[in-house]
């Protein structure tokens, strides 16, 4: 897939299926407008932020080369951020937890290109450029965070999911894109919210993902740092929302010591937050990674790993003692006495070793599905995987020769050996059988006339988790969402507010324009009461320019867009504020 922009090392050796998340970042579709919006978020978060933030945000706004004033260049983000290990990549709003982890995983930064709308300034659910930019992009600046990002991507991107976590995934995501879409009726914003709310009190037992994603937004997103009493923000939901960063500092929010508890903590992405965890440190981030990462299947294994990616109807793999690892969308599993003794996948599945695909066992091979014992053979301690040449001879297990294997749990394996493979350690973990017959009881699992019978060996299942082995086995390529951002709506009166809002930042700029600030306050007063961010900005000018007569009647117009808009007083308030206390 060609990528439409200037890439980076690290997105050159993306694979293809996160390249497909990728799309470019048209820089001349942000509007004068978002701009504006740019710059009034960061120029409060800044003053700010500056008070209650990490000290790692402000240094990082330097080292990532983000300006307060202009939305920033992917272009230039990724040259910058190249010097501390990272890159960016552009998206379209939400993207799969998974794939969203495993961009973490190769150090690439995620940002939804979209800006939000002048009406949710404060705040939107939707993944924007504000969010993403000027949120994650100044801590990861931080070498001890940085790492743990890369490393949380790493085991997230392995968390097995539940079928309802995909469906939750596209109701947030729908709901987010229509919140923040101008003049959604009200009642689609409803039912697309009931949805949600009905997946949140619906999801049964929470997944792997669900609850390593609870960790996300409780550190990533919504993370304090510090101690309960004094704590200081460096989550990126908190950093990029004035108005979450300034609640979040209150005591209506209640503060809690970060643990693993918060894995079964879950949140809601359209509402404020009423409780946040506070990490004394960035290490003990993780620390509770680790904790979490020793519950998942990925190092537990066992018939309970199975369970769960039978349970997920997705792409999943597990590993054998012997480090062969089975792909595939895994359907039914046979257990004795609380262990797995066989295991089968439906369609398209591959085998691999040391996540790179065996040769001749790809997904042309293997395309109607793969079923294998586990386990030792009755009545014999030593394992197939742990005999040596001159055991296997011992018990026939021998090129060329027929052979009837039984195996703990009463599974059968009848057959003539055509060969075997070997791993680096000399483990055998594939015998490949002619003329087989596989039972269980009385079930007959695999017959004659279905040609080659290949039979993974391992004596147990020592990880489970999503996704492919080898992620070149399968064509993942197949990402298509149910809802697609929606742009803002273009009308006259919004084409002449624009240029106002072009020609005041050409005038701050010192760019020529063609009317003067009181001819563009006289207009936007006129013609767009509503608007509050443009008149701040002629008013912060005015003040520049010492011309007080010009500054009082703007600050007199804003005062009534005040009364008329009380819903946003504070935040006229607080604009006047960044050049009017000093």
């Amino acid at each position: 897939m060609e990528i439409a922009f200037e890439s980076n090392p690290l997105i050159d050796r993306l694979p293809k299926h996160l390249k497909q998340f990728i799309k470019p970042q048209d820089y001349g579709d942000y509007t004068p407008i978002n701009q504006a919006v740019w710059r009034y978020v960061m120029r409060k978060n800044v003053d700010y932020l500056s008070k209650v933030a990490h000290n790692s945000y402000l240094d990082g706004l330097n080292k990532t080369g983000l300006e307060v004033d202009n939305i920033p260049n992917m272009y230039g983000m990724n040259r910058i951020l190249k010097e501390i290990g990272w890159a960016a990549v552009a998206v379209d709003g939400f993207i799969p937890p998974n794939a969203f982890m495993e961009f973490q995983a190769y150090n690439v930064l995620v940002i939804a290109s979209d800006i939000r709308q002048l009406e949710h300034i404060e705040y939107t659910p939707a993944p924007d450029i504000i969010h993403e930019g000027a949120g994650h992009a100044p801590i990861i600046a931080n070498p001890e965070y940085a790492e743990y990002l890369r490393r949380f991507g790493e085991i997230g991107c392995k968390a097995i999911s539940s079928s309802r976590d995909y469906e939750m995934y596209e109701a947030v995501r729908l709901l987010s894109i229509i919140k923040e879409a101008e003049g959604t009726p009200q009642v689609e914003i409803n039912a697309a919210a009931a949805q949600v709310d009905f997946l949140q009190n619906n999801m049964g037992e929470l997944s792997e993902m669900a609850r390593i994603r609870n960790l996300h937004w409780w550190t990533v997103e919504y993370g304090l740092i510090g101690t309960v009493e004094n704590p200081k923000i460096y989550g990126a939901g908190l950093l990029s929302s004035i108005g979450e960063s300034a609640w979040c500092m209150t005591d209506k929010v209640k503060k809690i010591p970060y643990d693993i508890s918060a894995a079964d903590q879950s949140f809601d992405i359209t509402k404020p937050q009423p409780q946040l965890y506070v990490t004394p440190d960035f290490a003990h981030l993780s620390l509770v990674l680790e904790e979490f990462a020793n519950t998942m299947a990925l190092r537990t294994g066992g018939l309970s790993s199975l369970k769960k990616l039978i349970k997920s109807n997705a792409l999943g793999t597990i590993e054998l003692s012997t480090g062969i690892q089975i792909s595939g969308v895994f359907t039914n599993v046979i257990e004795e006495e609380g262990k797995p003794v066989y295991i089968q996948t439906t369609g398209k599945t591959a085998l691999s070793y040391r996540e790179k695909e065996l040769v001749g066992h790809g997904t042309q091979y293997h395309a109607e599905g793969f079923g294998s014992p586990i386990g030792k053979l009755k009545g014999i301690n030593l394992a197939i995987e742990d005999m040596s040449p001159r055991d296997l001879r011992a018990y026939d297990i021998y090129e060329a020769e027929s052979v009837t294997l039984e195996f703990e749990g009463n599974i059968i394996v009848t057959g003539e050996i055509i060969t075997g493979s070997r791993n680096l350690q000399g483990e055998i973990i594939i015998i490949s059988f002619k003329n087989c017959t596989v039972t269980h009881n009385d079930s007959v699992l695999f017959q004659p006339e279905w040609g080659i019978y290949d039979m993974a060996v391992g004596k147990k299942v020592i990880s489970a988790f999503s996704g492919p082995a080898d992620v070149h086995s399968f064509d993942m390529i197949n990402h298509v969402t149910s809802s697609q951002t929606i742009k803002t709506k273009k009308s006259p009166e919004r084409a002449e507010l624009e240029e106002l809002y072009s020609s005041v930042r050409n005038h701050r700029e010192g760019k020529p324009t063609h009317i003067t600030l009181k001819e563009a306050f006289a207009a936007v007063s006129a013609n767009h009461p509503n608007d509050w961010l443009l008149s701040l900005e002629i008013a912060e000018l005015a003040d520049k320019e010492n011309n007080h007569d010009f500054l009082e009647k703007v600050i007199n117009h804003l005062e009534k867009v005040k009364q008329n808009r009380t819903e946003i007083a504070h935040l006229i308030s607080g604009g006047l504020e960044l050049f009017t206390k000093k």
